[in-house]
């Protein structure tokens, strides 16, 4: 069917395993991915689950586009409570793995329980096996991808990291691509789950047609005529904002103390094509195949946000020692935008310039390996730590970049580019250029983006889409996809759902409205003003329906959010 409609409920525990269809009017509420995942959850757990016990679960989610005719749709979400923040959580991965996952039957799989000892899931065409893991527990990710995916399975799997409860820990699939960010990894440690392979032939099909086909003929015309997709990042790959983003003096330098490096160049994409040959490599059905790969040795280029956090964040020029730190996160399965955020803080309260130190500290499971906050914190620095709500900030200095600062603080998982994906018209002009320098009307501008962010993240499609395609052409795909008609104020709409309810979760965990904010290191030394910020948030909470970050009654019902808004008590709305 082409509506997200099949679940796999999987209990490692007691290794109970059942299906069953997804309500219809969840699916019409949530559509998929991010949404359907973010319902699900708040709906299983009580308040306060300790995020690495058997009562938290994993949810693995794709969306009603996903592995369909429909380009860069090759994306798969995991959804779960954070062990590194503590919050509402999904995290999503590209290559082929969501395709395969509903080839193989299922369009959402749930994860309950831990077993006692090491195992694996293998699901081929809708048959499900709980495996043995001990001969592949203690390996790393390249490794055991390479011997489960024999057969042509798709393999998303931990490494060490994981198995060590790292809280930094990523979900690695087919090797290079990440659910990083979070610590998800770590979770699917605490389960003893070391693997999940999926395989499948089921066909999969859009409802109608000649619709789909219309819609994205007009999808590939506007990213076709983005410079952005099917030049720069097409040609050069995400590294390709190394030079922009220095150059707008927004790079992240000596643990975000300084906003350019001198030596960006030398850890550029133009650098890395001229010194470097290089191998493309794509995610299902996508044009602009930004991941790039070392032909001679046959390991990954790092990504922008890598490049940034290894490299200038940590006063560091040089890209072979970036390249080498990227494979070994890679391999013990570590999220690097978190790894390389503690390296640079380290480096400032260590006062050593090596990278190679710190990182090996992480990967041992050492007290950095519990993220930046955790350890400027046990030092009684945590002034150091480059976070939001304990989520590392990534490769975008906010105090040039100021809906980014707002986002960045408001953002319900933490500090996050993706959330509302501000790099497009505050930084490359997409789909309009605005100014970044100025907070004026970025209030009501960045919930817009937060929401439509939310929806694309539960279709699921890759956030590059963004640089061509508006909630029009969204709602246009989805539409198609399913067979019943999305405006784009709906998609808005359902994005806005999301949001409040992830909000809703995390106030449910007593996470307050005071973490809406950023470290005070950007708002000294003429950074961002500090009154103009809770300014711009206090209108922010206002465009959303929210008091003090809290949805009104107003708001919840608008929504329909009422029954999950229950616990919250009148004064508090």
């Amino acid at each position: 069917m082409p509506h997200i409609e099949k679940l796999l409920e999987i209990n490692l525990e007691t290794e109970s395993i059942k299906t069953r269809k997804l309500e219809k009017e969840i699916v019409k509420k949530y559509i998929g991915g991010r949404g359907i995942g973010v319902k699900l959850l708040f709906d299983a757990l009580s308040p306060n689950v300790d995020p690495l016990s058997s009562e938290n679960i994993l949810i693995y989610a794709t969306g009603p586009l996903t592995g369909t005719v429909v380009p860069l749709s090759g994306r798969h979400v995991v959804v779960s409570k954070s062990p590194l923040t503590g919050t509402v959580f999904d995290s999503s991965a590209g290559g082929f793995f969501g395709r395969e996952l509903r080839k193989s039957g299922f369009d959402v799989v749930i994860i309950k329980g831990s077993s006692e000892k090491p195992v694996y899931l293998e699901i081929e065409n809708e048959h499900v096996d709980i495996k043995d893991a001990k001969d592949i527990w203690g390996k790393n990710v390249k490794e055991v991808t390479s011997i489960l995916s024999n057969g042509g399975y798709k393999v998303s799997c931990i490494g060490k990291a994981g198995e060590k409860l790292i809280p930094i820990s990523s979900i690695m699939s087919e090797y290079s691509h990440a659910c990083g960010r979070g610590g998800l990894g770590a979770v699917m440690g605490s389960k003893k789950l070391k693997a999940f392979l999926v395989k499948g032939d089921k066909e999969l099909e859009v409802s109608d047609k000649e619709k789909m086909k219309k819609a994205i003929s007009e999808s590939m015309r506007l990213l076709n005529a983005s410079p952005i997709a099917s030049k720069g990042l097409a040609y050069y790959g995400t590294p390709s904002l190394v030079n922009l983003i220095n150059t707008m003096r927004i790079m992240p330098t000596d643990n975000f103390r300084k906003t350019h490096f001198e030596n960006a160049y030398k850890v550029s994409g133009e650098y890395i094509a001229e010194n470097y040959d290089i191998k493309k490599r794509t995610c299902y059905n996508c044009f602009i195949a930004c991941k790039r790969e070392d032909k001679k040795r046959g390991i990954e280029i790092p990504e922008y946000e890598t490049i940034a956090m290894f490299g200038p964040n940590s006063m560091n020029d040089d890209i072979e020692k970036i390249i080498q730190a990227n494979f070994i996160c890679n391999d013990y399965g570590i999220d690097t935008i978190s790894a390389g955020n503690s390296v640079s803080c380290y480096i400032e309260l260590e006062g050593k310039k090596d990278i190679e130190t710190p990182l090996k500290e992480i990967i041992e499971g050492g007290p950095l390996s519990q993220g930046s906050f955790r350890y400027s914190k046990g030092k009684g620095k945590e002034n150091s730590s480059m976070s939001v709500k304990g989520l590392e900030i990534p490769g975008y200095d906010p105090r040039g970049v100021l809906g980014l600062a707002l986002s960045y603080a408001t953002s319900n998982r933490g500090a996050c580019h993706l959330r509302a994906y501000m790099v497009g018209p505050e930084i490359l002009g997409k789909p309009k250029l605005i100014d970044r320098l100025s907070f004026s009307g970025k209030s009501g501008l960045i919930q817009i983006f937060q929401n439509i962010s939310a929806s694309v993240h539960s279709l699921v499609m890759c956030q590059f889409s963004s640089f061509a395609l508006s909630e029009e052409e969204y709602s246009n795909l989805l539409s198609a996809g399913v067979g019943e008609t999305y405006t784009s104020e709906e998609l808005i709409k359902t994005g806005d759902r999301i949001y409040n309810l992830e909000r809703l979760f995390n106030i449910r965990e007593n996470i307050s409205y005071s973490e809406d904010t950023l470290p005070d290191r950007f708002f000294e030394n003429d950074g961002i003003l500090k009154e103009e910020f809770n300014s711009v948030l206090k209108e922010y909470y206002i465009y959303r329906g929210w008091n003090k970050g809290i949805p009104t009654k107003e708001k919840l019902e608008s929504l329909e959010l009422k029954k999950e808004g229950k616990f919250l008590v009148e004064r508090d709305i």
